[in-house]
């Protein structure tokens, strides 16, 4: 199935007056009624692919601690961060203007940095000569205390969000709940996790400047968690014309 819906992630920092802001359902794990749940996901998939996930198990206080423990690694020197630099096997930092999401429209890369965390598998394991697994590249121990174990627990937990919206979306597809926890999909899954920051350049659409390109996003679920900053922008149907792009208003959690 063509996807069809796209994303910008860090489109501009203010909001002009006049710029529309989308509702989406809102999906809560928490909730008795997995019903309800399906129903709204399946009709957000329908309309666009995009909603919000709530309720979904991860606390705030562990949210807000990954989010102030990845400011501290993109705030190292840039010679510290090279130091692990992306590798053949999508691990570690990635520089602004490194990527570049959509060429027809951007005059440079993205003014984005990022760092690629994947699931851990050791070198002798059979399955790290597959592309996409691995070993992951860490800063070292003694320049961010304890950013290794935040890291690799956000990622299992993120993970562990990803089975549960997984579960309605085969649900709603008429399909057993644990259609998508088999191994050949979330039961080994080529599960990436992206810290992303985003600098003082503000995106500037007329001359092709961007935070991150257009682009639709591969892969079976992407959970994006935000900040508190009125960035990203969803159009809806890709194939409209013109295209409408629509603010994405943060909500805590």
């Amino acid at each position: 199935m063509e996807k069809k819906q796209q994303e910008i992630d860090g489109a501009e920092e203010i909001p002009a007056p006049n710029q529309k802001f989308s509702v989406l359902n809102c999906i809560d794990l928490s909730s008795p009624d997995i019903q309800q749940s399906v129903s709204l996901l399946k009709q957000a998939c329908l309309d666009s692919g995009f909603f919000y996930v709530v309720n979904h198990g991860i606390s705030e206080e562990f949210m807000d601690q990954v989010f102030s423990e990845s400011k501290k690694f993109f705030e190292l020197p840039l010679g510290e961060k090279m130091k692990v630099l992306r590798n053949e096997k999508h691990r570690g930092y990635t520089p602004v203007l490194d990527e570049l999401l959509d060429p027809d429209n951007q005059v440079h890369g993205d003014y984005k940095e990022g760092y690629y965390i994947g699931v851990e598998v050791p070198e002798d394991d059979p399955q790290a000569e597959k592309p996409f697994y691995g070993q992951n590249v860490w800063p070292a121990a003694d320049l961010l205390p304890g950013w290794r174990q935040t890291m690799e627990r956000f990622h299992e937990e993120a993970l562990e969000v990803a089975r549960s919206v997984a579960r309605i979306i085969a649900l709603a597809l008429n399909l057993e709940a644990d259609f998508f926890y088999r191994p050949e999909m979330l039961g080994q899954p080529i599960a990436v996790m992206r810290l992303l920051h985003y600098g003082a350049q503000i995106s500037d659409p007329s001359k092709g400047i961007f935070g991150a390109g257009a682009h639709s996003d591969y892969g079976l679920i992407t959970l994006l968690a935000t900040d508190d900053v009125v960035a990203l922008q969803i159009c809806k149907n890709k194939d409209a014309q013109p295209q409408v792009w629509e603010y994405i208003a943060p909500i805590k959690g």
